[in-house]
């Protein structure tokens, strides 16, 4: 059936500033490009499609669509965040690295299964590097984590608030 995930696509509002980012900064490479000039539908447009490749084979991919309306803004964590994971050994150099490019950037977040640095990329999304603790396996688990417990609590407590 599923066998895992190939790409995420988001917006971008300029295609060679959103590579200098990812490609330069995080380090993912450009693999590939679409240039869309009709969708499947029969509609013209002039887009942009890229892809940057993860080590597991999946990547992350940006539309940059001019001729289509988009409300780029920073996004909070709750809302949006793309969560890439990378060896603890790097969070540091990378925090360093973010500092020293003027790049907005906070952390080490200790979140008891997962450590984390954050950065905001050109496009307002909201970029995590998360390595994994020795807590990770247990954590995430649902034998062992009471997971679906604690979303059926969840929900009964929303219910008989509304």
């Amino acid at each position: 059936m599923i066998k895992g995930l190939h790409h995420n696509a988001y917006r971008c509002r300029d295609s060679e500033e959103t590579r200098r980012f990812y490609e330069e900064f995080l380090g993912l490479p450009l693999s590939g490009t679409l240039w869309i000039k009709q969708t499947k539908t029969g509609r013209g447009t002039d887009t942009l499609h890229t892809f940057y490749a993860l080590d597991d084979g999946s990547y992350l991919a940006f539309f940059e669509a001019p001729d289509m309306p988009f409300e780029f803004r920073p996004q909070h964590d709750f809302d949006l965040h793309i969560a890439l994971e990378v060896e603890p050994s790097v969070l540091e150099p990378m925090l360093a690295k973010g500092r020293a490019a003027g790049v907005e950037s906070r952390g080490v977040v200790d979140h008891g299964f997962i450590h984390s640095i954050y950065f905001r990329d050109p496009n307002g999304y909201v970029i995590e590097l998360a390595a994994r603790t020795p807590a990770h396996e247990r954590e995430m688990d649902p034998k062992t984590n009471d997971a679906r417990a604690i979303l059926d609590e969840w929900s009964a407590r929303r219910r008989a608030a509304a």
